[in-house]
């Protein structure tokens, strides 16, 4: 019986050991990521790029959210300053039944504030940062574009980088907006649950398990 027991209290500090080792391994990674994306910050843009992406948000019915207000005002921004001179708008539906897509929507918006219909390029299908991207990229190329700054809020910069050059984009920059109007601790933690969504489908895709049309990400 005591011979027994030992082996009882041998098995379970062993469970008890490996369940604080990986809890540690979480905490070191989270901490890890939350560092990463808080000292991400926006590219010198200099010399000028082709194209400036502006990275889709939510739509409140047929106009942009504010969160989205905030990225086309960064764009716009930008683009006024002459760092680019074209821009390519990217997002689907929000969901079934809305009338616009976020990039009919954002172009809308630039429309009305002043930038030739000629300057927009639509992307209507992206649903998740990763197609945003992917899609875009197939646009410049048909454009003729090889050089992208990519608008989005600061929280999402990061993995909005690593996706770009994980696609090759050639030297992608970021023009980051810090949000006033989102619920950064919400953003910030779905955020990071995403860039670790994404790491996993990197390894995936390079362990040859999915194709970069497969691939799913947390918007």
């Amino acid at each position: 019986m005591i011979l027994v027991s030992n082996k009882a209290r041998l098995t379970f500090k062993k469970i008890i050991f490996i369940i604080l080792s990986i809890c540690l391994v979480v905490l070191l990674w989270l901490g890890y990521v939350i560092w990463q994306i808080n000292r991400t910050t926006s590219s010198d843009i200099n010399p000028r790029v082709d194209v400036g992406i502006i990275l889709g948000a939510a739509m409140w019915g047929d106009v942009p959210s504010p969160g989205l207000r905030e990225r086309l005002e960064e764009g716009l921004r930008l683009y006024q300053d002459g760092k680019f001179e074209h821009f390519i708008v990217t997002g689907g539906l929000d969901r079934p039944g809305m009338r616009l897509t976020e990039a009919q929507g954002m172009a809308q918006y630039l429309l009305e504030h002043g930038v030739p219909e000629e300057d927009v390029v639509l992307e209507n299908e992206a649903t998740d940062t990763w197609e945003n991207l992917l899609f875009s990229q197939k646009l410049m190329d048909k454009q003729g574009w090889t050089s992208a700054v990519i608008i989005t809020h600061t929280y999402h910069g990061m993995r909005s980088l690593k996706i770009a050059e994980y696609l090759q984009y050639d030297e992608p920059k970021l023009g980051l907006v810090e949000s006033k109007v989102l619920q950064m601790s919400i953003h910030k933690t779905r955020e990071t649950l995403a860039f670790t969504k994404w790491k996993i489908n990197e390894l995936l895709m390079d362990l040859g398990f999915k194709s970069d049309e497969t691939v799913n990400n947390v918007s």
